[in-house]
């Protein structure tokens, strides 16, 4: 079957916004059952002023409860490119949220947070194709590890989950493993790596409505279309940030050969001085 890479922010959106689909991809990674959810899309747009270019960015909020009844807000960042511009708004975006209340039995209150980042480049330190970031409470007096949680410690941390697409491979066994099938980065049918055959079988019900999702937004002509626009545009992004990075790297290296002549020029004068 043809799908369509699901890494691009519109065919992810579209993806995530079947509840049976947000379920599974939640609560496959959390390894928790999921009753409810509620994706809420939130739009984020880069301008440059100097490239005169807009992009859309998609984070998406999902408040779940699980089956032990707490509530969860899930905050999804899809980062194509390890540049330092994204990872400072998320960290600005992360700060917002914590700041906002969500509301249970219209009673308003904060909700604990968990970040999944689906990365499109490799982290070279880490070598699995997904990991989890927890947290454990330890009593340092009695250097034991607690077992019991606190409402006030889970509000203002969070555990985080980090998939690198270019670390998947063809494993298809568990229920992670299938999902993460959908995501990896091989078989591509084209050079642009915009859809790609996906060969597994669909034995698991929530990974075929993925692919038939997928599916459609490989082969609608509208859609391939939006995807080509925003493949686009990160590529000006990227091209863009590497100009800006060499700029800043001969500046620092002229400031750099500028310094040391000044200091053999400071060191000369202290001989010269000393010769008198």
């Amino acid at each position: 079957m043809i799908i369509a890479n699901p890494i691009y922010d519109t065919v992810f959106k579209r993806m995530m916004e079947n509840e049976r689909v947000a379920k599974f991809f939640i609560g496959t990674l959390l390894e928790q059952q999921i009753e409810t959810v509620e994706v809420k899309p939130q739009e984020f747009t880069y301008t440059d002023e100097l490239a005169g270019l807009a992009v859309f960015r998609l984070d998406i909020i999902a408040t779940i409860k699980s089956e032990t009844g707490e509530l969860k807000k899930i905050l999804i960042e899809i980062q194509k490119a390890k540049n330092q511009i994204d990872l400072m708004r998320f960290r600005n975006y992360l700060g917002e949220q914590y700041k906002k209340e969500g509301k249970l039995n219209n009673e308003i209150i904060a909700l604990p947070i968990t970040t999944i980042y689906i990365l499109g480049f490799i982290l070279p330190e880490i070598e699995t194709a997904c990991l989890k970031i927890e947290r454990n409470y330890k009593d340092l007096v009695n250097n034991t590890v607690l077992e019991k949680k606190s409402d006030f410690v889970e509000k203002p941390t969070h555990d985080s989950y980090i998939v690198q697409v270019d670390r998947i491979t063809n494993r298809y066994q568990t229920s992670l493993d299938k999902l993460l099938s959908v995501f990896e980065q091989n078989n591509f049918v084209d050079d642009k790596k915009i859809t790609k055959q996906f060969s597994h079988p669909t034995d698991n019900e929530d990974v075929k409505i993925m692919t038939d999702i997928l599916h459609h937004s490989g082969t609608n002509p509208e859609e391939r279309k939006r995807i080509e626009i925003e493949q686009e545009a990160w590529r000006t992004i990227n091209a863009m940030f590497e100009e800006k990075e060499k700029a800043l790297l001969k500046e620092l290296n002229d400031t750099k050969t500028e310094n040391a002549d000044l200091l053999k020029q400071l060191e000369a004068l202290k001989r010269k001085l000393g010769e008198q």
